[in-house]
Formats: structure tokens, C-alpha cells, sequence
């Protein structure tokens, strides 16, 4: 076990874990965020995905120790009343059903839109490639984030991109 100090959503959590725990069940066993979801365990369906430092990371296979000192966004943490622009886009385009893989898609898609605000069918393609929808809902997803690329992000002055 050792001490580890994480900040996630903006609040510093210290834990007593072995530093090869996966960062999922320190987020949600440990500290109880649960909107973060398990599905694979493999880091292939992107259920799991959270932001780190601002890029979309798998928590399911990273290891606790490796995102100690940095910064973790969850969906809890990505807008608390459920107002960033992909989640209203989500909304507007009617994408989930289960809902169980939508935090995963939702983080990715903040990552993508903060590197690159108008993204091309390409970047779409490439960051959704590896987030499975049991559902199926993909063409409502393609649908939700032009919508949110097309939207102007708060505190950016610009379209697209998280802030």
C-alpha cells in the first residue's frame, strides 16, 4: 500500500492503495465517483475513459501511481449541472439508450474538441474507433458532436474546445 494523492475534479484526495491499482477502482471504490464506468477491464470499449491532464485516458489498465500529481476530470467533474456543449448536444441528438458506454464517448469527445475545435470526419472517425455502443446509437454520436463542434465552449471565445 502506499499514500497517493490525486486531484480529481478539482478536489485532492489522498488514498492508501497499492500504487498498481487501476485508476477506475480508485475512482469509483475509493472515492466514489460512479459515473466512470467498468466494461472491458482491457482498455477496448472506452466505457472507463476519464481526462488526465486533458487527454482521454483509459482508467480501466492505468495504473493509480501514474496519475498521481496530475489532473483528472471525470463526467461528474466535466460540467456538475450537465451544461457543457457535448452534453447538451448529447441531449439534442437523443444519443443514449442504456446510457452505459455515453460518459466514456462523452469525455473522448471533450478531449477531441479542445485539441481541435472543428474537427474533420477523420478526427471523428479516429477518436471514436475504439468506444463500443451496445446500443448502437453511432450515427446519433456523429450527429452530437458536429452539434457540439459547433457550439461555442465556455470561457473560449471560440468554437469548439473545453475550458
Amino acid at each position: 500500500m502506499a499514500s497517493i494523492t490525486l486531484t480529481i475534479n478539482k478536489k485532492r484526495h489522498t488514498v492508501d492503495v497499492d500504487p498498481d491499482m487501476p485508476l477506475l477502482w480508485v475512482i469509483r471504490d475509493v472515492i466514489g465517483y460512479t459515473g466512470t464506468k467498468f466494461g472491458c477491464g482491457r482498455a477496448l470499449c472506452g466505457s472507463c475513459t476519464v481526462l488526465i491532464d486533458g487527454e482521454a485516458t483509459r482508467s480501466c489498465v492505468t495504473p493509480v501511481d501514474l496519475a498521481a500529481g496530475r489532473t483528472i476530470i471525470t463526467i461528474e467533474g466535466l460540467s456538475p449541472d450537465r451544461t457543457h456543449p457535448v452534453q447538451i448536444a448529447w441531449m439534442e441528438e437523443d444519443v443514449p439508450q442504456c446510457g452505459y458506454c455515453q460518459p466514456g464517448m462523452i469525455m473522448a469527445v471533450a478531449a477531441l474538441l479542445d485539441r481541435s475545435p472543428n474537427p474533420s470526419e477523420n478526427d471523428i472517425e479516429a477518436t471514436m474507433a475504439m468506444h463500443l455502443c451496445r446500443c448502437g446509437t453511432y450515427n446519433r454520436i456523429r450527429r452530437a458532436i458536429i452539434t457540439a463542434a459547433k457550439t461555442p465552449q465556455p470561457g473560449s471565445g471560440s468554437k469548439g474546445g473545453v475550458r
